[in-house]
């Protein structure tokens, strides 16, 4: 198997995605993410765009000694000087400098003629050079540049010492046939080729940076440039998570593989999706919700036979904590029926026929049925309530000064008592929180919000996902509400009840023949 290089620029192209600006200490802490998940190269940002740029590619440099750190400039010598000096305390490190090579760029952005173009970036390699071992090189807007040109700017960097010839489509324009066969003719034509490594870097203008990419590998690449969940300028970039399952799943067709571990591929995309404020799509490949979900009833019956029926990778590899069945108006028998026992609940025929009906009549209201939902219905079949607590209602003072405060009345249905308490916080959600916490025979932490809107106008919905950990495990909680502060407190409750269900697994004593005897026992 060929090793590809995965160059990670999250932090720099990524970064210059709108609204993804990150502050020095967030770069920080997603740069160790990144050298955890495995990644070869980073390229932390672009030392002279700002001071605080500067500093966190100084501080990256100087704490991740394991991984290559790449300082980004253009054809100026004072942006090579900043590069140079923020990475100068890495163990490895190169240079990587970019300048513009298609007509189009030249005439309306530079304003140079060719011959100028190729005299610049052979002073700016030269000058570069010196400093490092490693200097990568750019002609910007290369899949719109025409060979000749590109041929003779390529050629020109070489002999004055670049190592690393990255060749990207700037633009997202390329085709994939295209795109591999214009490396299969530089490596074939240029003078020197056979003296450094090429690189590709793809946009997703056109949804084929994946694609280009690997074509690219195809060709002879052997580094890609990628950001964690496709951030970057415009469409984005190539995809990190779907370039390194696409090759770790089809490594037979491919002939490559990556040093990338897939466990910690989720994690990395969730924090970078919550330092940049992007949400992730539903239907985004690897780590969008929806991924690894399934809601058809035939899919549901295939994947509880096998569930490589319907699923080419292993959701739990990628370290994502998710259920594969989704349960709504497509669902069938056979997955419900699934998923209540799974709850601890065995239905009889009668009261299954009644549960059934009824939870048809909400997954026609709504676009899926959670499992607390699930629950309520589970026990109006058997006349029981099956939740450890119910939220009764909660009341909130909230205003533009102070602290907000919740008051939070709370059902324990084991004992069939109602208690109210009261919480406060800096916010409301804060403040409920709090109040439901009270309530709690554990420690419970909110670990996270996602938010979502799930219509539009004045009557619009809210669906709010929380996350809670709680006895070392992982719960998430979904309620979808008009009321978005609610929508949030219920989907708290729904986590820490299913916490509280699992803290209900537990061994207790049996009395036998006057010994105690541990058994495990499951109270629903």
């Amino acid at each position: 198997m060929r090793r590809i290089t995965i160059f990670d620029t999250t932090l720099r192209d990524g970064e210059q995605a709108p609204g993804a600006t990150l502050a020095p200490e967030q770069k920080i802490v997603i740069a160790r993410q990144l050298a955890k998940l495995g990644v070869d190269v980073i390229e932390p940002g672009f030392p002279i765009s700002s001071p605080g740029d500067f500093a966190a590619v100084q501080q990256i440099s100087r704490e991740l000694q394991g991984v290559e750190i790449c300082g980004f400039a253009r054809a100026v010598k004072a942006d090579i000087d900043a590069a140079v000096q923020a990475t100068q305390d890495a163990q490895r490190r190169r240079l990587h400098m970019f300048l513009s090579s298609s007509n189009i760029h030249l005439d309306f952005q530079l304003r140079k003629t060719r011959e100028q173009v190729v005299a610049l970036a052979r002073e700016m390699v030269a000058y570069g050079r010196q400093f490092v071992g490693e200097l990568e090189f750019s002609p910007m807007d290369a899949t719109r540049t025409g060979d000749e040109f590109l041929f003779e700017v390529i050629e020109a960097v070489i002999e004055e010492g670049a190592t690393i010839i990255n060749i990207p489509d700037t633009v997202g324009y390329a085709l994939p046939e295209e795109y591999g066969a214009m490396f299969t003719r530089v490596m074939k034509s240029v003078r020197g080729a056979d003296r450094v490594r090429f690189s590709a870097h793809c946009h997703n203008d056109l949804g084929l940076a994946v694609a280009n990419s690997l074509a690219a590998i195809k060709a002879g690449v052997s580094q890609v440039e990628v950001t964690v969940n496709g951030v970057g300028e415009r469409a984005g970039n190539c995809s990190l998570e779907e370039l390194v399952m696409a090759l770790d799943t089809r490594k037979s067709a491919m002939g490559a593989e990556t040093g990338v571990r897939p466990e910690h591929i989720f994690a990395t995309s969730q924090m970078v999706s919550r330092a940049m404020s992007f949400p992730i799509a539903f239907n985004k490949p690897i780590v969008g919700r929806n991924a690894f979900q399934h809601e058809a009833g035939i899919h549901q019956d295939g994947l509880l036979k096998n569930r490589s029926t319907y699923e080419i990778m292993d959701p739990e590899s990628l370290g994502i904590p998710r259920s594969m069945i989704i349960l709504g108006k497509h669902s069938g028998r056979h997955a419900i029926k699934h998923r209540v026992s799974e709850l601890g609940v065995e239905l009889d025929a009668e009261q299954m026929e009644s549960f059934y009906n009824a939870f048809k009549e909400l997954a026609d209201r709504q676009k899926v049925v959670h499992d607390h939902q699930l629950l309520e219905l589970v026990g109006a079949a058997v006349n029981r309530m099956l939740e450890p607590f119910t939220l009764v209602s909660t009341q909130l003072v909230t205003g533009n000064a102070g602290h907000r405060v919740a008051s939070c009345t709370i059902r324990n249905e084991e004992t069939g008592s109602e208690k109210v308490y009261t919480g406060t916080g800096e916010g409301p959600v804060e403040a409920v929180v709090a109040g439901i916490k009270q309530a709690l025979p554990f420690e419970a932490e909110f670990a996270d919000l996602e938010l979502y809107s799930l219509s539009s106008g004045e009557e619009a919905s809210g669906e709010a996902i929380v996350t809670v950990r709680a006895n070392g495990q992982t719960y998430r909680g979904v309620s979808a509400q008009r009321d978005i502060l609610m929508a949030a407190a219920h989907a708290f409750m729904a986590a820490c009840n299913q916490a509280a269900r699992d803290e209900r697994q537990r061994k207790i004593p049996a009395q036998g023949n006057g010994a105690a005897e541990e058994v495990e026992i499951t109270i629903p």
